[in-house]
């Protein structure tokens, strides 16, 4: 008999699935009444929360994200919560100071959250430490909390499996406790995917989980190669909520797996149970075109031009808007070139929306460079962090003459800033998470507690007299 080794299957539907397919947009109303028989399936863990998940909750859902992990993890009693967490930019889109990275991984913690996974859009593990050290610093505490170590998956020149099998090394010095091969373009193909795990797993005992997505076609094979070599975990969603720019269905892969030393031994009827639930949902969402079919299918292109499937429809739309669709294929070739410029960078948010927009000017201006965006000055002035390449130094020149460099850790030049963004919305906060929501988005967690109050005054903003501060009653 071959040696039993369960795969084991993170489920993405109450976070990435529903991030990717419908903008994040599912209330927490629709995944509470499913938790019950979620909870039984024996999911390694099941994602539901960061991301996207925290922006849009107080920005569209009128909701309070630590509210729904709260209520999450009340429902889940066996099942280990996830999270994703951008590094040193939290679930924000600019670096915090250590005390606020410190504050939120916490309070992400004793609010519910037991595994986080920690990702920098360059692959910069210094943006990571803090994020690392904090979550063991609360797991020794109180024997709760895992720091996972996500690199994002990129191709080029200096991503080489030296380069991969050398970052596990790291990552496993820094102390982290497993670490993810985050393939958020779906660039991994079946047979790499064999080579890089079988590189990993020769280098550091840690365990590995994939996570990838199906924009390309080819995820299903990814992670039957990547079992095969070794991953121990992969990152599924239940079959309604699944392919696309979604991760590959639960459902199939534990039936691919059903009779082999990999078998997950998780039962289909309950499968299929929690897919019955979430079926009427898909077609909810597909009738107010919520969900677009577009989505649904199969871009080779992704492949072709290594470019992630979001980054395409952006730059098409930026095209779109100067009336300038036929410089299409310009701007595909102009991408590659930038990144080149940039030192390389994986193509993940916010990396992939820098170089794509910085093509398009590169294109629509007829002068590499004329016009640099906000965010290109940033990445060459070393403000997101260290590239895995040198940037072009003719590129610098010409865009930041002069300008003095960041060498470190971009966090190391912050102040503390926990005292004085509490200062700031005092008025509004009822809990400490209050302040960290303020930190992240300022405007949309104030417009939140603007609405929570009325909810809880039950007093119709609509129709109040702001003006003289005066309501109807």
């Amino acid at each position: 008999m071959a040696e039993q080794k369960p795969v084991k299957i993170m489920e993405t539907v109450l976070r990435d699935a529903h991030q990717s397919l419908i903008a994040t947009r599912m209330p927490t109303e629709i995944m509470l009444p499913i938790v019950e028989k979620m909870d039984k399936v024996g999911y390694h863990a099941v994602e539901c929360w960061g991301g996207a998940t925290f922006d849009a909750s107080l920005r569209f859902l009128k909701e309070d994200p630590w509210d729904r992990l709260r209520k999450l993890r009340d429902g889940f009693k066996n099942t280990k919560l996830q999270m994703l967490f951008r590094g040193q930019n939290i679930l924000g889109y600019r670096p915090y100071a250590d005390d606020v990275v410190d504050s939120f991984v916490e309070k992400s913690i004793a609010n519910g959250i037991d595994i986080i996974r920690i990702f920098d859009c360059l692959n910069d593990l210094r943006n990571l430490q803090e994020a690392v050290n904090a979550t063991n610093k609360v797991k020794k505490q109180e024997g709760r909390g895992h720091a996972q170590v996500a690199l994002s998956y990129t191709l080029g020149d200096a991503y080489t499996l030296e380069y991969w099998t050398d970052m596990a090394k790291k990552i496993e010095e820094m102390g982290a406790d497993s670490i993810c091969i985050k393939d958020m373009a779906g660039l991994l193909v079946p047979y790499k995917a064999s080579e890089l795990i079988a590189a990993m797993k020769s280098v550091t005992k840690l365990p590995i989980q994939l996570h990838t997505h199906y924009t390309s076609g080819v995820a299903s094979m990814t992670y039957l190669k990547a079992v095969e070599a070794g991953v121990d975990v992969i990152d599924c969603a239940i079959s309604p909520f699944a392919m696309g720019t979604s991760q590959p269905a639960t459902e199939v892969m534990v039936e691919t797996f059903k009779g082999t030393p990999y078998d997950t031994g998780y039962d289909q009827n309950l499968l299929a149970e929690i897919a019955d639930y979430f079926r009427p949902y898909r077609d909810e969402c597909l009738a107010s075109g919520l969900l677009n079919p577009k989505v649904m299918g199969v871009d080779i292109k992704t492949l072709l031009y290594q470019v992630p499937g979001g980054m395409l429809s952006n730059m098409v739309s930026q095209l779109k808007e100067q009336n300038a669709e036929d410089k299409y294929y310009d701007v595909l070739k102009e991408i590659p070139q930038v990144r080149k410029d940039l030192g390389e960078p994986p193509l993940v948010t916010p990396s992939s929306q820098i170089v794509g927009t910085q093509a398009v000017f590169n294109v629509l201006m007829g002068e590499r460079y004329k016009m640099a965006t906000k965010e290109t000055k940033a990445v060459l002035r070393g403000e997101y962090g260290q590239t895995v390449k040198p940037m072009s130094q003719e590129v610098i020149d010409k865009v930041i003459p002069g300008e003095k460099r960041i060498t470190c850790r971009p966090a190391d030049l912050l102040e503390n800033e926990m005292d004085k963004l509490e200062s700031e919305m005092k008025e509004w906060k009822q809990q400490d998470e209050d302040v960290l929501s303020y930190a992240l988005f300022p405007q949309v967690a104030t417009d939140f507690f603007k609405y929570r109050q009325a909810q809880q005054e039950k007093v119709d903003m609509s129709v109040a007299d702001t003006g003289n501060a005066a309501y109807p009653v």
